[in-house]
């Protein structure tokens, strides 16, 4: 067994590696390439059981799907490098996404809607309205000046006696619409105030333990002051 191979299937499904036992459908090849390009790029082995064993898989049939896929189901479509290995007279593909730069990617779900995909571990999950906004925001090429208000303290006093927050949570105790509350969670991750852990339940916001380095400035809503906040020394 090639020697990069071996070492990709003995590490399992992760961040960046994906196994796929078989292709019955283009869409479902999609929505791993959409989260690979949203993510941090990744290998998806075709041929390759959740286990690790090898099953093979018919070389001419999937080169067509994993192109219907990347070209027909991704909007934007989405670069692939195609590998294939050969184990114990088995067929094992390799198609490799980097991470794009034109994010967001979507797949084509079952019902024709378009839906962008995040990868979580070994997890593709789609992505909330939140993270599209700063994908959105983080393509723009200045800084993020964030309002230290009423919402946001009330957010920052939340967290420093609870590990999470959901978005739903957050809109209630600071009494905000869907998109003011988007926007302040959505800047305060921008900065690196905030992180964000994602499962198939949802997405909470934590308190970063790694703030982004610079002047994090938060201006005071009350102008009465006259002065800038930071939130970090």
């Amino acid at each position: 067994m090639d020697r990069f191979l071996k070492e990709l299937i003995r590490g399992g499904e992760n961040q960046r590696v994906d196994f796929k036992y078989c292709i019955n459908d283009s869409r479902k090849i999609a929505r791993t390439l959409s989260a690979f390009a949203n993510t941090e790029g990744g290998i998806l082995l075709l041929g390759v059981r959740d286990n690790g064993s090898i099953a093979g898989v018919n070389s001419d049939e999937e080169y067509y799907m994993i192109e219907t896929a990347a070209r027909i189901y991704c909007r934007p479509e989405i670069p692939v490098i195609i590998s294939q290995f050969m184990v114990n007279g088995k067929t094992v593909i390799g198609v490799e996404v980097e991470k794009g730069d034109k994010r967001p990617y979507r797949a084509k779900s079952d019902d024709g809607s378009w839906k962008a995909y995040y990868r979580n571990k070994d997890q593709n999950l789609v992505a909330s309205r939140v993270l599209l906004k700063l994908w959105n925001l983080s393509e723009r090429k200045s800084g993020v000046m964030i309002r230290f208000g009423k919402p946001e303290r009330l957010l920052m006093d939340y967290l420093r006696s609870n590990e999470y927050i959901s978005l739903s949570a957050f809109r209630r105790i600071a009494r905000l619409p869907s998109y003011r509350a988007e926007k302040i969670i959505v800047n305060l991750l921008s900065c690196g105030v905030l992180a964000m852990d994602a499962s198939e339940k949802g997405y909470l916001y934590r308190l970063s333990q790694d703030p982004a380095d610079g002047a994090i400035t938060m201006v005071e809503e009350d102008r009465k002051k006259g002065i800038s906040q930071s939130l970090f020394p």
